[in-house]
């Protein structure tokens, strides 16, 4: 990791940037497969599968059978600890539920918004080298608290053509609807246009690669929402001298063996904590299977000493992480002051992987900057926000003559006029006294 000492202001634009190709590297090739899919369905689906996945598929949809033996073949203390983790999660979600909000504006106009779910969702969970089935707690179970009726999961197949036991157990204990062994670009395409075996969505969910973010970006032009711009992880902790340089080095490596592609950044008032945690980094590397991976990680990554706390958070709101941890004695101070990041872990007993997995919030965040800008996945994010009114005879008699005026004013004759009949009904023989008045 690099070390940069009090880095003026001026340079920190170069310091945020994340070691993600551009839109317009990868973007031929994603509109290339999404053309392919629109015109030949599952053909092109089963021809990119095997391409990128390396594997030939017959069917692509998952089976009962598929399932069943899948579920018996988890062990039972990991069957626990995903229902644990489901049930935190659950009761985190549920909260967010809001009641109607209703209003009388003006006597007469009564004003109310109500929820309702999106009907079609699809989920998008990453295999690669490491099947992320919490990833289906943290989208399914909110879709189901939500109401959703139809949840159609997309995962790639592995080399033998499956789909890891772990994400077909935690999708039927959800309630997934329908599981598809499909990945990457094309998984997208189908969601967005439908072909015989992947139903068209409403809205797409789900992190993935550089070239998944952009292929659910490319969605957006086909009328199919989604959650947000979600590509690599991202980790940043702030820490002083009260942190424990340990822990602060395995959140930072936690982060790392995400993907070759992940940064993870310390951002810290003391040479020592940063020499001490440069060090735990190295001995802890030494036990870690995927090594490789978080050392690549590591060489895109930095270290920020600023010696200043309002330097400090400054730097980290320009940043924007995906992930905050928090590792001060002034913790109150960052917590105040933090206006950008996707999720924020306080203390020294709060590692960034209790929200992956089980303490309950949802770990489907923006990163690359969004979160200036975009939320995490939240209940909210499965529904929709449908407002209504209701205008007694007294009540367009109240807002009857400014509606008349606003709209002819903007020129926009017929929407006055849609008020003027009402209003000639209703008082016909004073309408233009009423508006001479008023």
């Amino acid at each position: 990791m690099k070390t940069l000492i009090n880095p003026n202001p001026s340079t920190w634009s170069a310091l945020i940037k994340r070691p993600t190709q551009t839109v317009e590297d990868i973007e031929t090739t994603v509109t290339q497969i999404f053309d392919d899919v629109k015109r030949n369905g599952d053909v092109a689906i089963a021809k990119y599968t095997h391409l990128f996945d390396g594997v030939e598929i017959k069917t692509a949809i998952i089976n009962k059978e598929e399932v069943e033996n899948a579920v018996a073949k988890i062990p039972t203390k990991l069957k626990e600890a995903i229902i644990q983790a489901k049930q935190n999660i659950e009761a985190f979600h549920a909260a967010q539920k809001t009641d109607r909000i209703e209003v009388e504006t003006t006597e007469g106009v009564t004003c109310w918004q109500e929820k309702r779910a999106i009907q079609k969702i699809g989920i998008y969970i990453p295999a690669g080298s490491a099947p992320l089935f919490s990833t289906v707690l943290m989208l399914v179970v909110p879709a189901q608290i939500a109401g959703c009726k139809e949840i159609v999961l997309c995962s790639p197949p592995n080399k033998e053509g499956k789909i890891a036991n772990e994400i077909l157990y935690t999708a039927q204990l959800c309630g997934v609807t329908k599981i598809i062994k499909v990945g990457g670009i094309q998984a997208i395409a189908g969601l967005t246009f439908g072909t015989k075996s992947i139903p068209q969505v409403y809205k797409i969910f789900g992190p993935g690669n550089q070239f998944v973010t952009v292929a659910k970006q490319l969605a957006t032009k086909y009328g199919v929402a989604i959650d947000m711009p979600a590509g690599p992880s991202e980790l940043l902790v702030v820490a002083d001298n009260s942190a424990n340089a340990s822990y602060v080095a395995s959140d930072l490596l936690s982060q790392a063996e995400h993907g070759a592609d992940s940064q993870v950044i310390l951002v810290s008032d003391s040479k020592t904590v940063v020499e001490n945690v440069q060090q735990e980094i190295e001995k802890q590397l030494l036990e870690l299977p995927r090594q490789d991976i978080a050392v690549k990680a590591l060489q895109n990554s930095k270290v920020i000493i600023l010696e200043d706390a309002n330097h400090a958070i400054d730097f980290i709101n320009n940043y924007a992480p995906e992930h905050l941890i928090i590792c001060t004695k002034n913790t109150n101070f960052f917590i105040d002051n933090i206006e950008n990041a996707g999720s924020v872990f306080i203390g020294n007993y709060t590692p960034e992987s209790a929200g992956d997995y089980a303490s309950g919030t949802n770990h489907t965040l923006p990163t690359n900057g969004f979160s200036k800008a975009y939320s995490g996945v939240n209940l909210d994010s499965f529904t929709k926000s449908i407002t209504f009114q209701k205008i007694t005879k007294e009540g367009l008699l109240n807002i009857g003559n400014t509606i008349e005026l606003m709209a002819e004013a903007e020129g926009l004759q017929a929407h006055k006029n849609a008020v003027t009949i009402r209003l000639k009904n209703l008082i016909p023989a004073q309408a233009g006294i009423l508006n001479s008045k008023k």
